[in-house]
């Protein structure tokens, strides 16, 4: 009896302390973690969310950029360290699902080693092809590959990158074999595709848009549901005929696994605030994100969709990483 009243003790001892620590939380800098290279979309989103924690929680978020392995390392990092919400990841669609679903020995699992936050920003990509390619719709596009099939190829920033797996979801779904040529980045397919060297491509909305209003791309469709308004004219693939090419690119936000839930509370308030003030909110329409600032359930089952949608792209397409 005794030993059952000192269990119950401890243990509310333990529940004292951490609703203590979640109640002085946060006490000192937060550590913001982007699993890439300064001035690219995660980093972008990352110092957006950063930037205002001095304001709404009193501590600044300090951004740390940990790049390599397709985010792995940065993901792993965050993964295991502290569960005090003082090292969080702001990460891409790849970070968070595609790595998943493409590597077999990965050293984490972003479904069960973290506490979801908030998906961030989306962004859709857009079909765009050579300025002469010699067909002016996805439609004929399609067309084109069943008549010529292998003829055509498609640049990527990378093996199983958002672009990548988007073609790859065009090839299973419109039943076309085209070749897939990975480069190092998007500038470099970018500047290849413009130069001629492939012929088309799926972008990131933002990347690309001044290229298409200057005559130097093409853009046959918008993977998105609705047409995005800084590229008006340009029809989606449901308007095309495709509506399972629904497919955006983001950027979202988690923490350790086992973070106190009051904790992950605040970092999605702050989080949310920041996305969702007039200026980070004007920057990021700017270039062609859209603010999604979600709750962490609504990021979380969002996540194990996501998941699983690439997980079954990577296994039919059989694609294995560089």
């Amino acid at each position: 009896m005794h030993r059952l009243v000192n269990c119950i003790a401890a243990l509310a001892g333990v529940l004292a302390a951490s609703a203590a620590q979640a109640q002085a939380w946060p006490a000192k800098p937060i550590k913001v973690v982007i699993p890439f290279v300064a001035g690219g979309s995660s980093d972008i989103a990352g110092r957006a969310i950063a930037s205002k924690f001095q304001e709404y929680l009193g501590q600044p978020g300090v951004v740390e950029n940990r790049p390599g392995a397709n985010g792995a390392i940065a993901a792993e990092f965050v993964a295991k360290s502290e569960p005090d919400g003082y090292t969080i990841l702001v990460g891409s669609i790849g970070v968070f699902s595609i790595n998943a679903a493409l590597f077999k020995d990965l050293r984490y699992d972003p479904v069960r080693d973290f506490a979801p936050i908030t998906l961030a920003v989306t962004t859709p990509n857009v079909l765009v092809a050579k300025p002469d390619l010699p067909v002016k719709s996805m439609k004929e596009l399609v067309e084109f590959a069943k008549k010529y099939p292998g003829k055509l190829s498609y640049c990527s920033s990378g093996t199983g990158s958002s672009d990548h797996l988007t073609g790859e979801l065009l090839k299973q779904g419109a039943g076309i074999f085209a070749v897939h040529v990975p480069y190092r980045g998007g500038a470099a397919c970018q500047t290849d595709l413009m130069g001629g060297q492939v012929e088309f491509s799926f972008q990131n909305l933002g990347a690309v848009t001044n290229y298409i209003r200057g005559g130097r791309m093409q853009a046959y469709a918008v993977t998105a549901k609705a047409r995005h308004p800084q590229l008006p004219n340009v029809p989606t693939t449901v308007e095309a005929g495709f509506p399972d090419l629904v497919v955006t690119s983001w950027q979202a936000a988690g923490a350790p696994a086992k973070t106190p839930r009051e904790v992950v509370v605040k970092l999605n308030a702050a989080a949310v605030r920041a996305l969702r003030s007039p200026d980070v909110a004007a920057r990021m329409n700017q270039i062609g994100f859209d603010v999604v600032a979600s709750t962490p359930e609504e990021f979380g089952k969002f996540m194990k969709e996501e998941v699983d949608r690439w997980t079954r792209v990577v296994e039919r397409g059989g694609i294995k990483p560089e």
